[in-house]
């Protein structure tokens, strides 16, 4: 009988990546995928503690998964991004914890359960991934973060920044663009510190030029970048090259200083401004999206009408905002109370929400008649759905029969709260 195995990923985007390798080990391990938890011979949760709604989702699941294993063999394992806080209350009911880093490890550790299995695997950046799509690929530069702000999870569970070797990114990038990938997104939690880890490794504003310059035929990405290190050379970079999006995801956290110093970012919001004059002069028609975090500790009335009047200076169009939740084993979790109410944390939530409608409706609007391309995610009758290239969801309406994972030119014609609709040009 065919063994099966479930994927659960919580998270951002490094968490789906790393599950494309995931895949990839227990594929090799003699397991088949599946989409349903009960068909499923072994589930792993790919977890993130940065939020605690994921955690608790875990908790969630667990129950069921006891029940499950009345019935049936069933290996349950637990990866991610997980805090030595959250491992401690968590892997003592999975069969199996293993840090993703060791991903090498898991034949081994299955062995302990099922001594009949006798593999190895490769180390985890050697493994191959399965990749999900076949037009969008994810490629993971680097692991950890050295940056130590006080209420991120990242460098307690991914640790400190190690680089990828430069020449194997590479080579996974160009085999894609062999296989037709028209979409690479590299990733890291701070990109611009690739290589600084290592004297002989080249710095992210080469890496990134050197991937540009495989094909003329692909969009090129990354995530994500901190705007301590956001270097003049990686800017020259991105306007160099055509096919490297014009899009940039720079969290800035907080519109106060005094926040921004408590949590431990490294500038002030009169360098972060700077910073975003001198990619708008390079880049004019940049799309900058953003972090920001409401309610973190402390956070006064004052501090948090500094934030709104950011956002009302940048006018940002894209922006993920969150309400603060303490992690422990994190440095804010030990010096700085959670003392913000769920009440207030909500509101200031709603009002920084209400803006980011009003201008991302606002830019929306800024790109009708224009001509644009999108990359087709789904084809329906007489409709398709793609995005462009700063990620707004976009309806081509017509008949053409356009395909899945292919670019297209489409001429804007309508602005709506949650995307844009067009037409197919001539072209």
């Amino acid at each position: 009988m065919d063994k099966k195995f479930h994927l659960i990923i919580f998270g951002c985007q490094m968490n789906h990546s790393d599950a494309e390798r995931l895949s990839s080990v227990l594929k090799n391990l003699g397991y088949q995928e599946t989409k349903s938890e009960d068909e499923a011979d072994l589930i792993c949760i790919l977890a993130c503690s940065v939020r605690q709604a994921a955690v608790d989702r875990i908790h969630g699941k667990l129950h069921n998964w006891q029940l499950a294993k009345e019935k049936k063999p069933l290996i349950t394992i637990l990866a991610g991004c997980v805090l030595p806080e959250d491992q401690k209350k968590l892997e003592h009911k999975f069969d199996i914890f293993i840090d993703i880093k060791n991903l090498d490890n898991l034949a081994e550790a299955i062995q302990k359960i099922k001594p009949e299995e006798k593999l190895a695997l490769p180390e985890f950046f050697d493994i191959a991934p399965s990749y999900y799509s076949k037009y969008r690929a994810h490629v993971p530069i680097m692991t950890g973060c050295n940056k130590f702000c006080t209420y991120c999870a990242v460098p307690h569970t991914r640790g400190r920044e190690v680089s990828r070797p430069s020449q194997d990114i590479i080579k996974e990038v160009q085999e894609l663009l062999n296989k037709n990938y028209k979409e690479i997104i590299l990733l890291g939690q701070n990109v611009n510190s690739y290589g600084l880890d290592k004297e002989n490794e080249i710095k992210f504003p080469e890496l990134l030029d050197k991937i540009a310059k495989l094909d003329n035929n692909f969009w090129l990405k990354f995530l994500t970048s901190h705007p301590y290190d956001m270097s003049d050379d990686l800017i020259k970079t991105m306007a160099d090259n055509k096919n490297i999006n014009n899009y940039l995801h720079l969290p800035v956290q907080s519109g106060s200083d005094s926040m921004l110093k408590k949590m431990n970012r490294h500038y002030k919001i009169a360098d972060y401004k700077k910073l975003i004059k001198k990619i708008k002069n390079k880049i004019p028609d940049i799309t900058i999206s953003t972090d920001l975090i409401v309610g973190f500790s402390g956070e006064t009335e004052q501090e948090f009408k500094d934030t709104v009047k950011l956002f009302n200076e940048l006018k940002y169009n894209m922006a993920y905002i969150s309400q603060y939740s303490e992690r422990s084993g994190t440095t804010a979790a030990k010096l700085y109370p959670d003392d913000i109410d769920k009440k207030t944390k909500k509101q200031r939530w709603q009002i920084i929400n209400k803006l980011l409608i009003k201008y991302s409706l606002e830019f929306k609007k800024k790109l009708i008649n224009q001509e644009r391309e999108v990359l087709i995610d789904v084809v329906k009758p007489n409709k398709a759905i793609g995005k462009l290239s700063n990620y707004i969801t976009t309806h081509v309406i017509g008949d053409q029969p356009l395909e899945i994972g292919k670019i297209y030119k489409i001429k804007i014609t309508k602005a709506l709260d949650w995307g844009l609709e067009g037409e197919l040009t001539n072209d």
